[in-house]
């Protein structure tokens, strides 16, 4: 009996012994809006494998809750920024971004307030981030294993820097590729890896003329992203670690890089090591929907359903484009499930209902669903490759338009230009994504192709952030490109060297020739006065 008081507790002991050595402890820094909601399916993961997750937010934060109780823990840091300012912050990149019918002055001045409005936002969340001492201070003594961050917060991977903790970093992608080549040293040759433009139409199989604009385009937001760094960012980075420092010092040290994507998506180009795909990691299987949701789609019988959803960052329209799209949704037999926040459309039709939120993901997956109508981020994007849903794809700004574009390539959307939006052009492409069989197919093949995975993405996503816990970092997967100068890397120095011996050998030869020519000619000259 006292032997059996001894042997349970230690077979608890050891079976609960795997569970205690791999649990870690991290520190999350996340993005707003959509980079939050798929950041906090990893964060869930995390917790439900026994590791302890603490999320660093800023109090104007406009998405994150950090008020309410949760499964993880939260720390707040202070900026002197109400929530609403930060709020119109990312509005006004989205009214830049957009807002293409302004023009001359008006342009500019939309521009400029975008650019003044997140760098008062970049200086508020430096300042209350890495010049908070005491802040600085407690996150040291919380010892954590490893930090997970979105690029997309300013001066994110200075923190990782000043805390010398190994980190990984969750991203998409920057301004045509912008970061991930010249900070990652990822290849993108630009003969077939296209860049990324706001209303980009190139694809990894161009011509001699796309092939100009694509290099034109490379070296265009090569020089924008260099500037954008030299007087953006590297003087804070600078600053706090009191040496000069640039952004792309600190993000080449990223130990991995979890891209929100896959192959399913991506057109074929070269990757390295440290970079891993995850895209679609937030997307599950579709739940029952809420009563009287489901009974609206069960009453459009054979003709099926739409989802319309515009993303978590535009919460509503103009009044004409607004009744635009209402009156196009009213042409058709399906039933229409919109979400929109705006006031209610004139145009609006019968067959469509307005929606504060709708379960995207959940009626996705609903076997009447027949189109999804989307902006193109990525997160919606995914859900529809999962379950294989067609898309009519209404881009509005950063990577949508190059996402859309994806999809339409590989045969599975229609896209349209939304400051050129008419009726009949969104009748005629739902017409055209519900009707025609080929795009059901294209969006079914690429679901194949990402269901067809050795590890669920968020499976991989989980393993990469406990193997650099495990590992301190993966500096074994870095390579040594980052310690290259641009022309060590491009063999510039190789090709001056080789080229000047060709030109000594080239020019030792011409003289050598030219001197046998004189003495052969001085020869035959001297026979010929002697004959």
């Amino acid at each position: 009996m006292m032997v059996n008081s001894y042997i349970f507790p230690l077979v608890a002991m050891l079976l609960s012994g795997p569970e205690i050595t791999l649990s870690g402890n991290v520190l999350v820094l996340p993005g707003e809006y959509s980079h939050w909601h798929n950041m906090r399916a990893v964060v869930d993961e995390l917790v439900a494998r026994n590791h302890t997750v603490t999320v660093l937010v800023h109090t104007a934060s406009t998405t994150l809750e950090h008020l309410r109780k949760d499964n993880f823990k939260y720390i707040v840091f202070k900026i002197n920024m109400e929530q609403q300012e930060a709020l119109n912050v990312w509005q006004n990149v989205i009214n830049a971004w957009t807002n293409q019918t302004l023009t001359g002055i008006h342009s500019l001045s939309s521009f400029w307030k975008m650019m003044s409005g997140f760098e008062e936002f970049k200086d508020e969340v430096f300042r209350g981030m890495l010049l908070n001492q005491e802040l600085i201070a407690s996150l040291r003594e919380s010892h954590f294993d490893v930090l997970l961050y979105d690029p997309i917060m300013p001066c994110s991977n200075l923190l990782a820097e000043t805390l010398g903790l190994p980190r990984l970093v969750s991203i998409r992608l920057s301004l045509a590729y912008s970061m991930e080549r010249l900070c990652g040293q990822l290849p993108a040759p630009p003969s077939y890896v296209p860049t990324v433009a706001t209303q980009g139409h190139l694809t990894d199989h161009m011509d001699f003329i796309e092939r100009l604009e694509n290099m034109l385009l490379y070296v265009a937001h090569t020089a924008i992203f260099k500037l954008q760094m030299i007087f953006m960012f590297d003087k804070y980075y600078t600053r706090v670690m009191g040496k000069p420092t640039t952004l792309c010092d600190t993000m080449g040290k990223a130990d991995i890089w979890l891209i929100r994507t896959y192959w399913d998506f991506e057109y074929p180009r070269p990757f390295l090591p440290n970079f891993k795909f995850v895209g679609g990691l937030h997307c599950k299987p579709a739940k029952p929907l809420p009563k009287e949701m489901e009974e609206f789609v069960q009453s459009s019988g054979d003709d099926g359903i739409v989802v319309f959803s515009l993303g978590s960052m535009v919460k509503n329209l103009t009044k004409e484009r607004a009744n635009t799209i209402a009156s196009a949704l009213g042409q058709i037999p399906q039933k229409v499930l919109w979400r929109y926040t705006g006031d209610k459309p004139d145009t609006l039709a019968p067959n469509t209902r307005l929606y504060d939120w709708i379960p995207q993901n959940d009626l996705l997956g609903h076997p009447k669903t027949k189109a999804f109508i989307t902006h193109g981020g990525t997160n919606g994007l995914y859900e529809a490759i999962y379950h294989g849903v067609p898309m009519v794809g209404i881009p509005l700004f950063a990577d949508q338009p190059d996402n859309l574009l994806h999809m339409k390539t590989k045969g599975a959307a229609v896209m349209l230009e939304f400051n050129k939006l008419e009726t009949k052009d969104l009748k005629d492409a739902l017409t055209e994504v519900i009707n025609n069989p080929s795009y059901k197919e294209s969006i079914m093949r690429l679901s194949r192709i990402h269901h067809d995975q050795p590890m669920k993405p968020l499976d991989q996503a989980v393993f990469w952030i406990e193997f650099v816990m495990r590992n301190k970092g993966a500096k074994h997967l870095r390579v040594a490109a980052h310690d290259l100068t641009w022309y060590q890397y491009h063999c510039l120095d190789v090709a001056a060297f080789l080229l000047s011996i060709v030109a000594l050998v080239t020019f030792i030869f011409v003289k050598s020739c030219a001197w046998l020519f004189r003495k052969c000619c001085r020869r035959t000259s001297a026979k010929s006065k002697k004959e």
